[in-house]
């Protein structure tokens, strides 16, 4: 077994230390990476708090892996030693029910196996991308472009796929008005990825505070939702909204900007219930859907799609000592726009 340098967090409340985690020997069909960035993602937090539920701790968080493979196993196919590459969200599932051969393993009927914080096939803990190395089977690996840096590749492996999925699956597009609330990591991404298909894009924010760096990402409108004369003027207008916010806000008020037949996806995933009165929707067949993530080949389709258009997020890298901090700047709105650990500094 290999092992390799990380860092864990003991505790909702405790600081992330220094630690050394086990990864398994290689499998027939298993690649191992040697990490070299993550990005710091706000599900880390929620997990890492215990917010989301019952975590068995120790926990090394991380989802948004890059690196490079340093080994395969006898079977593997699909990469070789050298491949520039990426773990996401998940790196198994069932492979065989309806949901997983349609392409769409994010939604395992069995529940797929989460990159940490989850069991893995063989019993064991499951432990992310905030350490030197990981092995992952070679069907939950995808190949990063050449043209994108490792970098910026890591943020893309959540934050990316977050938001092209529910982009691509409600056909964003030309003639199509597409609002995004918040413009945080998930937010920054989705307007890029928007303008990009085409849409025309109005980024919802608490304040302008960020309106340049919106318009430059390929926003054509940028209000503040703390006016509530926002709310009058734009009631009506969206085909479709991305709300990539972690906190409880008012659903109602931002479902009121639906078109006809407009739907209100939820990206975003506070720990808190959010409510929705039904009158909020029947009155314009409007439509309130969640996303999470996206496929296998939907991610790889999604990273060669920033390829193409040279799509990259606008990261921070810090060093693994500066964790703590991080998660206290996520949660101050302190970051443009995503953290990013430079794991050669575990």
């Amino acid at each position: 077994m290999l092992t390799a340098k990380a860092r864990a967090v003991d505790g909702p409340d405790k600081p992330f230390r220094v630690a050394e985690i086990q990864r398994r020997d290689l499998d027939s069909y298993d690649v191992q990476i040697e990490i070299k960035y993550a990005g710091i993602c706000h599900s880390d937090i929620h997990t890492a708090h215990g917010e989301w539920g019952e975590v068995n701790y120790p926990l090394v968080p991380g989802h948004e892996i890059a690196g490079v493979v340093t080994a395969v196993g006898p079977e593997v196919t699909k990469y070789s030693i050298g491949d520039r590459v990426g773990v996401g969200c998940m790196v198994d599932s069932c492979g065989e029910c309806e949901n997983c051969r349609k392409g769409e393993e994010q939604y395992c009927l069995t529940g797929n196996v989460p990159t940490y914080a989850g069991v893995d096939k063989y019993g064991e803990p499951t432990q992310g991308g905030y350490s030197t190395h990981i092995v992952v089977t070679e069907d939950f690996v995808v190949k990063i472009p050449d043209n994108i840096g490792l970098d910026v590749a890591a943020p893309l492996l959540c934050a990316g796929i977050t938001t092209y999925s529910p982009l691509n699956h409600w056909n964003a597009g030309p003639g199509k008005k597409v609002a995004v609330v918040g413009m945080g990591g998930l937010g920054h991404m989705a307007v890029k990825i928007a303008h990009a298909m085409g849409a025309e894009v109005t980024v919802l924010s608490q304040t302008l505070n960020k309106r340049e760096d919106g318009l430059q990402f390929g926003a054509k409108e940028y209000y503040a939702t703390r006016d509530q004369e926002t709310f009058e003027k734009l009631a009506g207008t969206f085909d479709l909204i991305i709300n990539t916010v972690s906190a409880k806000i008012d659903m109602n008020a931002y479902l009121s900007l639906l078109t006809l037949d407009g739907t209100l996806v939820n990206v975003g995933a506070p720990a808190e219930p959010l409510g929705v009165n039904v009158f909020s929707l029947i009155g314009h067949r409007r439509s309130f859907a969640g996303s999470m993530i996206g496929g296998i080949g939907e991610t790889q389709e999604m990273l060669n799609f920033c390829a193409e258009h040279n799509i990259a997020p606008k990261i921070e890298i810090i060093s693994a000592d500066h964790i703590d901090e991080a998660y206290e700047r996520v949660l101050a709105s302190d970051v443009k726009y995503r953290f990013v650990i430079d794991i050669s500094t575990m």
